[in-house]
C-alpha cells in the first residue's frame, strides 16, 4: 500500500496550516494507521511513501523520455505523450474519438481533469514559487513528481514490472489508473496488471458523505457513540466491494446481531465439558464449510455467499451441540479462528468478551457472591441462591445452572 504524501492538495493544505509537508502528512498517516489497527486491518508488509522514492520516479520519467513516450516543456516539466500509446484508455473504456483532443495543449496541467479532456499528463512538475520549499533536485531539474508517476514507481519497485492485483476506488479508474497503465507499460513493454479491483463508494443515508451535509464521520465519531469499531468493520465487510454502501447508524444494529450470533456460538462452545465419543463427523462438516467459504471468496470476493456458508455451519453445529465432546469443540474453534484470519471480527470480539468476563470474575465481591451461591445450592437453600443470582445480574453476570455446576456469561455482551 503506497502513501502518496506529495501532490497539489497536500502542498496547498500544508501551507495553509503553516506546517512542513512532512509534518502535515505525518499527522494523517499516523491517524490512518491508528484507525486501521482499531479496525483490525492487517497492515501491508510494505507501506512506501512517495517522498522517499523520488529517485525511482525520476529514473522512470527519464526512461520514458529516452523511449520517446515523454517530452519536456519550456518550464522544465515532463509530460507523457498519450498519442504514442495506442492502448490508452482501455481500462476506462474510453472512446478516444469521442473525447475532446488536447494533445500537448494540456487544458489542465494539474493531476485532476475531466473525462472529456484527453490530455497529456504530467510526470514531473518543474518547481514554481507556489510550491515553496517542496522540491527535489534531480537530473530532471528542480521539481517534484506527478501523482500518477508516484504509484507506478513504488509498485514496480516492490512488486515488479508485472503483478496480479491492483485495487483502488472507482474514481481512480480515470485518469489515475489509466495513466498508471500507460506510463508503466510504455517503460516495460508488457502488461502491467492482471486484475483491477475497484471498490464502489460509501454514501450516508442516500447522500454523498460531506462536511457541508453534516454527515461526515470518522472512526473517532463512532467511538464517541460508544460503538465498537469492530462492528464498523463488519458493516464495511459484509457489503460487496463493488456495491455502493449506504451507511447509517441503524447498520450497527444489524452488525451487532451478526456479531452476537458468532460470539454466543463461541461462548456456548466453551461451556461444553462432555468427553464421550459420538458419531458426529466434525472433520467432514468443517471441510465442507471451508470449501464453500473459499469458493465464494474465489468468486470475486462474494462475501454474501461466504457468510451464508458460515451461518449454515453454525446451525449444523448448534443442532449437534449436546452431542459434541471437548476434542470436537477444539477443532471447531480452531476452524472459526482460521476463517476469522480473513474476516477479522470474531476472535477479537471474543477476546474482548473474555477480558471483560475475567475481570469481573476476579472482582472480590463477585467471587464472594459466587462462592456464597454455590454453598447455598449445596445446602439446598434455593431462596438465598436466587437472591444472589439477582445480585450478580445487577453486576452484569447471568448464571445458568447445569448438572455439573453453572455457566456464567455477561449481560452486556457487546
Amino acid at each position: 500500500m503506497n502513501i502518496t504524501d506529495v501532490d497539489d492538495k497536500t502542498i496547498r493544505e500544508s501551507q495553509k496550516n503553516k506546517k512542513t509537508l512532512k509534518e502535515f502528512t505525518g499527522f494523517y498517516c499516523r491517524a490512518f494507521i491508528k484507525d486501521l489497527n482499531e479496525l483490525n486491518v492487517k497492515l501491508p508488509e510494505i507501506m512506501p511513501r512517495a517522498t522517499e522514492h523520488i529517485k525511482e520516479m525520476a529514473e522512470l520519467a527519464k526512461t520514458l523520455l529516452k523511449k520517446g513516450f515523454a517530452y519536456k516543456t519550456g518550464d522544465g516539466s515532463v509530460y507523457f505523450k498519450i498519442a504514442k500509446f495506442p492502448r490508452y484508455g482501455e481500462l476506462a473504456k474510453i472512446d478516444k474519438q469521442g473525447l475532446k483532443p488536447n494533445i500537448e495543449g494540456r487544458l489542465n496541467a494539474e493531476d485532476e481533469y475531466s473525462k472529456e479532456e484527453l490530455n497529456d499528463f504530467v510526470l514531473w512538475k518543474a518547481w514554481k514559487p507556489s510550491d515553496g520549499r517542496v522540491f527535489w533536485q534531480t537530473d530532471l531539474g528542480k521539481g517534484r513528481p506527478g501523482w500518477h508517476l508516484e504509484c507506478s514507481a513504488m509498485s514496480m519497485k516492490y512488486l515488479g514490472s508485472h503483478f496480479d492485483i491492483h485495487s483502488g476506488g472507482v474514481d481512480l479508474i480515470f485518469p489515475h489508473h489509466t495513466n498508471e497503465i500507460a506510463q508503466s507499460e510504455a517503460v516495460v513493454g508488457q502488461k502491467f496488471v492482471n486484475y483491477w479491483l475497484h471498490n464502489a463508494h460509501l454514501i450516508v443515508e442516500g447522500q454523498k458523505m460531506s462536511k457541508s451535509f453534516g454527515n461526515f464521520y470518522t472512526l473517532k465519531n463512532i467511538k464517541e457513540r460508544k460503538l465498537n469499531p469492530l462492528l464498523l468493520r463488519l458493516i464495511l465487510l459484509k457489503t460487496h466491494y463493488r456495491q455502493t454502501l449506504d451507511f447509517s447508524f441503524a447498520n450497527f444494529e444489524e452488525a451487532k446481531a451478526i456479531a452476537l450470533k458468532f460470539l454466543n456460538f463461541l461462548i456456548e462452545l466453551d461451556f461444553v465439558q462432555n468427553k464421550e465419543k459420538n458419531n458426529v463427523k466434525i472433520e467432514s462438516l468443517i471441510a465442507a464449510c471451508r470449501k464453500k467459504f473459499e469458493a465464494a471468496l474465489d468468486d470475486d470476493l462474494n462475501i454474501s455467499l461466504a457468510m451464508t456458508a458460515l451461518f449454515d455451519f453454525l446451525n449444523e453445529i448448534n443442532n449437534r451441540m449436546k452431542s459434541l465432546n471437548v476434542n470436537q469443540i477444539k477443532k471447531i474453534k480452531q476452524f472459526i479462528f482460521e476463517i476469522d484470519s480473513v474476516l477479522g471480527f470474531m476472535e477479537p470480539i471474543y477476546r474482548q468478551y473474555q477480558g471483560k468476563m475475567n475481570k469481573l470474575l476476579e472482582n472480590k465481591a463477585v467471587k464472594s457472591l459466587l462462592a456464597g451461591r454455590t454453598e447455598s445450592r449445596k445446602n439446598k437453600d434455593y431462596q438465598t441462591a436466587d437472591k444472589i443470582r439477582q445480585k450478580l445480574a445487577k453486576k452484569g453476570i447471568v448464571i445458568n445452572d447445569t448438572e455439573k455446576g453453572y455457566n456464567a456469561r455477561l449481560t452486556d455482551i457487546l
